[in-house]
């Protein structure tokens, strides 16, 4: 159980900036273990990413004690995107997981085979053993996670260098989104959007959301069998 976290706000408020942080720290509670968060600082600089093996709290004093001013984008906008982690073995490959191109924060499982198998049963040749880099190298890959592991469990938060934000989910995992007057805020439940104070609209399943940096809202939907486990 982990928990993905996400912001794309134009001009962002301190009162935004409080807004995020207090995701953060609701979120803790699906994950303890390690905090980072991934932001889009500069256009020509590709994706800034923060990671520490600290509860949300902790990460929060090391990197965001500061203004929002810090953490928009040359354009004034903030695009984030985060993740909390409970480790069941150890704290190797936390997210978010990234390259120059994207960043991805990942809730679940997208495989069981053993690392070393990976490259010859999916097509992609990995730099860590966390299966959630399997949807990095997928996207880079300009294929579509939903489509690409369609029996796995999965909530993803994408931040794209184009100043885009994509989130989604195939049924076995949990997203909401709140809509803002100046963006969105992405948390994994609703319950956790309801503790900071935010009006948490469930994500619907096997369904591409994507954000671009004037806030225009793309849907795209794929096939899926799966059940939805997230309004059972």
């Amino acid at each position: 159980m982990c928990a993905i976290i996400g912001a794309i706000l134009k001009q962002p408020t301190e009162a935004d900036w409080e807004n995020v942080k207090k995701v953060f720290l609701e979120s803790s509670i699906r994950g303890l273990h390690a905090t980072g968060a991934s932001f889009l600082l500069h256009w020509n600089k590709g994706i800034t990413t923060f990671i520490e093996p600290v509860p949300a709290e902790k990460f929060i004093k090391i990197h965001l004690e500061k203004s929002v001013k810090e953490f928009v984008n040359e354009d004034g906008n903030l695009y984030m995107i985060g993740h909390c982690r409970y480790s069941t073995s150890d704290l190797e490959y936390n997210q978010p997981i990234f390259n120059d191109q994207y960043s991805i924060a990942h809730n679940g499982v997208l495989t069981q085979e053993m690392p070393e198998r990976w490259n010859d049963l999916y097509g992609y040749e990995t730099k860590t053993k966390n299966d959630s880099e399997l949807v990095l190298q997928c996207i880079t890959a300009n294929k579509s996670p939903l489509e690409e592991f369609p029996d796995s469990s999965m909530a993803v938060a994408e931040l794209h260098y184009t100043k885009t934000l994509r989130f989604y989910r195939n049924g076995k995992r949990p997203i909401y989104f709140t809509h803002m007057p100046n963006g969105y805020i992405i948390t994994s439940t609703e319950d956790i959007g309801f503790r900071s104070k935010l009006k948490p609209t469930p994500m619907p399943m096997s369904t591409y959301m994507t954000v671009s940096s004037d806030l225009t809202v793309n849907m795209k939907r794929v096939r899926s069998k799966n059940p939805d486990l997230q309004n059972a």
